[in-house]
């Protein structure tokens, strides 16, 4: 049965409420910023909502609150500052070693090449020799004892099988080009597609 909360903490929750517009005029000012300004009076009601025992008993809420707030507002700023400082750094490096666009696509390429082999042999054959090496699908045929309707069909089945295990592997990073890699090693399902 839930027991009745106690009337004081409930009377000091309304006076915070009742200072709401000055709570968020004092925190915009600090923050420079509306929204967040608003994040942080949430997060710090709702702390008092949770806990209001943790308001002292020997001075007002309202003050008390408002160092609450003003601390909030100051670890927000340090961590933005931290962040801050940490994509300038970033560009910095960016600035000054540049990726080179071949170390990127070998990046690229190791990862589908990678994926590749685990598809069905016929099929990693075939995007080697045709997508890889350059060879017309024509001369793949020969080479394989195909018809070239038979070889274009395999290839384009092996694009299929590939594509659907490069987005298995690397998620919505397969959408976006696969340029900055962060894929998982490829499905160890043991199972070819």
């Amino acid at each position: 049965m839930d027991q009745p909360i106690p009337e004081e903490p409930v009377a000091s929750v309304a006076l915070l409420l009742e200072n709401h517009r000055a709570l968020l005029g004092y925190l915009e000012r600090r923050v420079g910023d509306h929204a967040v300004a608003e994040d942080i009076l949430q997060d710090a009601f709702a702390k008092v909502v949770a806990n209001p025992e943790k308001a002292p008993a020997d001075e007002g809420i309202v003050p008390w609150f408002y160092r609450a707030v003003r601390n909030a507002a100051i670890d927000h700023l340090r961590r933005r500052g931290t962040a801050d400082r940490a994509v300038e750094a970033f560009a910095r490096e960016l600035e000054t070693q540049p990726l080179a666009a071949a170390e990127m696509n070998g990046e690229v390429c190791a990862c589908v090449s990678r994926l590749a082999s685990t598809l069905k042999p016929e099929y990693a054959d075939a995007l080697q020799a045709i997508e890889v090496a350059g060879m017309p699908v024509k001369t793949y045929a020969e080479q394989k004892g195909l018809s070239a309707s038979n070889a274009a069909v395999r290839v384009f089945r092996a694009r299929e099988a590939l594509k659907k295990r490069v987005t298995e592997s690397c998620g919505t990073c397969a959408e976006h080009g696969c340029l900055n890699c962060t894929c998982r090693n490829p499905p160890s399902s043991g199972q070819r597609v």
